[in-house]
């Protein structure tokens, strides 16, 4: 009896997932009219593939020095068979969990820094609310071209930006003097406490519109982008910049999750597997960042994110 009542849970399962392949949203498709995933296969198949998958891509997100969503998303969309708004809506959980975990250690030793970090997440994340309603209106296959077009050129920034340690900032300007965008911390190789201010604030503030908007209509997290704006630009030094973008994420993805959420485009089974995977794979990345050499990963990075961002601009244009 058991037995039966077992298989009969298994069969009412199989139908319900029957159900939601068969929808739009979840549009399981393999090829253009649709394909479901094979009955024979067990159900949780794709979570065990997508868990050992994310723990690989935890170990390089880490060594590489960029986030987990922005190799999640592309990697995930152009070679798993699930639809680009499933893949956006666990990509954010997975950037936000990242962030959430390292968020409160980086607040305590002032490396994130709340008075930089709240007027830009504010523009941010209300962006990102706008950026995830106009990603779910928008057709799927103009969604690939953008996130392809995008991935390609986050691959060209990381190859040619030169991030600096603590940007020369000689005077504030009045709009960062007033939000109170600056501070100290200690820094721990130096040993020495180091003062930052910034500088050309509005046009930093002018771009998280942008950066907040790709946030939520690509499910990337924005830490590829985020980081050059306070560092280059509003003159940040390297790891406060670092630290208030990893910080920052908290905030932006939350908005733009929510959406996904409120949407029905977020699966226990896939973003489940996907964050214990990406966070396993962090933890290890990190013991391994001590032996390796970052730089030839780094390169690896820029070459998987060029052909994955072809990748979806093919697949959005209908030839790959």
């Amino acid at each position: 009896m058991v037995r039966r009542l077992r298989e009969g849970i298994i069969a009412c399962l199989w139908a319900a997932l029957a159900g939601v392949v068969a929808s739009p949203a979840w549009a399981f498709a393999a090829e253009a009219q649709g394909a479901v995933p094979e009955v024979n296969k067990p159900w949780w198949f794709w979570p065990l593939v997508l868990l050992f998958f994310c723990f690989i891509l935890g170990i390089i997100a880490v060594l590489a020095g960029v986030g987990g969503g922005v190799l999640y998303v592309p990697l995930v969309s152009g070679f798993f068979p699930f639809h680009l708004d499933f893949v956006r809506g666990a990509g954010l959980l997975v950037a936000l969990a990242g962030a959430l975990a390292a968020g409160p250690g980086l607040l305590r030793r002032n490396l994130a820094n709340l008075r930089l970090a709240l007027p830009v997440a504010l523009i941010a994340s209300t962006c990102a609310i706008g950026g995830a309603f106009l990603g779910l209106a928008l057709p799927t296959n103009v969604v690939q071209i953008c996130l392809g077009a995008t991935i390609v050129f986050i691959a060209v920034l990381l190859a040619t930006s030169k991030n600096v340690e603590r940007p020369q900032v000689k005077a504030q300007d009045a709009i960062g003097r007033a939000l109170g965008m600056y501070g100290v911390y200690y820094e721990e190789s130096s040993r020495e406490v180091v003062e930052w201010k910034t500088h050309r604030t509005l046009p930093g503030l002018i771009l998280f519109i942008v950066i907040g908007v790709m946030a939520g209509m690509f499910g990337l997290g924005a830490g590829w982008a985020n980081v050059p704006v306070l560092n280059l630009l509003m003159g940040a030094p390297l790891k406060v910049a670092v630290g208030t973008s990893k910080f920052l994420l908290s905030i932006t993805d939350t908005s733009a999750a929510w959406v996904y959420l409120n949407k029905g485009c977020v699966i226990p089974l896939m973003a489940i597997p996907s964050i214990v995977g990406l966070m396993l794979g962090s933890f290890v990345g990190v013991r391994i960042l001590a032996v390796a050499k970052p730089k030839i990963i780094r390169y690896l990075v820029i070459g998987v994110l060029l052909f994955s961002g072809i990748k979806a601009l093919l697949k959005g244009l209908g030839i790959g």
